[in-house]
């Protein structure tokens, strides 16, 4: 068996090679950008009023001063002339200050009559106007790669960007395997359980920026089994969720090689997720992953995450912290433990006590991965450890 480590070296060249493709850019939340781009446009391209009030050629007032008005601006509705001194154009939020125009007298502080204000104070200090390219100029870039949120979206529409360059989203099939598994809308007969594991990481995957296609469940049959790589064909990763180990009824990683898959390695020195295993089918990577629901979703996170980022062009890394432990723990055995977790929000981390690997509940209450390296001593209360939070 290999360490952690060694098998990520070995995982990562088996990630799929980043692609761009051009999506619209109502499909690109939650796309990573895969070049950088430019704006082409200034924004604002021009002068703005940011409040409702008067345009005027002057940048110092005081209460009792007088100006003309001359006429108004809106916005999408500019005044076509230049502010001279004692003029004033009625301007509203967003409308174009006119050539001249140096302050905008918010309303609240001029009293109209007719064609002519008058200031009374006391006035607020201005001078509201958003100068032309305040936000953002033409030729400013927006560097890549990067995650797409809303506000980058509105920040790339408002730049003139219609379409953008993405990267594409790596296609991962997912295959349950085992005949005691069944779909979650039926009902268990004798020794069966409902396949969840492949929902789950779905799931994860998916909101990791991949494609994931939930294959049919597959029986413990070389035939079954052949039958789930053929509908497996085109994905770019295949994950097998159980039969890795090398019971009389763990198929998978002999029906693998008899289809050609030449796999890098089978068992890992880790906990839970010895049983892991990787290497490639043709075109298609494969990542064989337990049967067990802790262990397939940690070893997601360790080594299909990093495969998922590296094709989206990001890095790879995974951010860890360092947070005080508020239990107890007893020395580890000879495999890196990785031990489902709740953070306190205050520096703190409590272990949960029970870290069977078949236990979803106490999966779904962490929210991160306590990391115990090989032979760890024993830690008390208080003792800082690394920390994987969990996505």
């Amino acid at each position: 068996m290999i360490t952690v480590a060694e098998a990520l070296a070995q995982v990562l060249p088996l990630a799929p090679r980043p692609e761009v493709e051009t999506v619209p850019l109502r499909q690109a939340r939650g796309r990573v950008l895969a070049q950088a781009v430019s704006a082409r446009l200034t924004q604002p391209p021009f002068a703005a009023s940011a409040m409702d009030g008067y345009a005027v050629a002057t940048a110092e007032v005081a209460p009792g001063d007088a100006f003309h008005v001359i006429g108004e601006a809106a916005a999408g509705h500019p005044y076509h002339g230049t502010l001279g001194p004692g003029q004033a154009v009625r301007i509203f939020t967003g409308g174009e200050v006119p050539p001249g125009g140096k302050r905008v007298i918010i309303q609240e502080d001029v009293q109209r009559d007719g064609d002519q204000i008058t200031l009374h104070g006391p006035l607020d200090t201005g001078p509201h106007i958003r100068p032309a390219g305040g936000d953002f100029a033409q030729g400013t870039h927006v560097s890549a790669p990067r995650s797409l949120d809303p506000a980058h979206i509105a920040l790339l529409a408002a730049m003139g960007h219609s379409t953008l360059p993405v990267a594409r989203r790596p296609e991962i099939a997912l295959l349950m395997t085992g005949d005691e598994l069944r779909a979650p809308d039926a009902i268990p007969g004798p020794g069966e359980i409902i396949g969840s594991n492949g929902y789950g990481l779905a799931a994860l995957f998916e909101a990791q920026g991949a494609i994931a296609r939930l294959l049919p469940i597959a029986r413990d049959t070389p035939e079954s089994l052949d039958l789930a790589l053929d509908l497996a064909q085109g994905a770019d990763v295949l994950v097998t969720i159980g039969g890795a180990s090398v019971g009389d009824h763990d198929l998978v990683a002999t029906t693998l090689r008899k289809a050609g898959a030449k796999m890098a390695f089978h068992g890992i020195r880790m906990r839970p997720g010895k049983p892991l295993m990787a290497g490639r089918l043709k075109d298609m990577s494969v990542i064989g992953l337990p049967g067990n629901p802790v262990s397939s979703f940690v070893c997601s996170i360790l080594f299909v995450l990093p495969m998922i980022r590296r094709a989206l062009g990001l890095s790879t890394e995974m951010p860890e912290l360092r947070l005080r432990l508020t239990n107890d723990l007893g020395p580890n055995g000879p495999r890196q433990h990785y031990m489902r977790a709740k953070m306190d929000g205050d520096g703190g981390v409590l272990v949960a006590d029970n870290q069977d690997s078949s236990l979803l509940s106490v999966l779904a209450r962490s929210d991160a991965l306590v990391i115990r390296p090989p032979k760890d001593a024993a830690k008390a209360a208080g003792d800082t450890v690394r920390v994987l939070p969990l996505p």
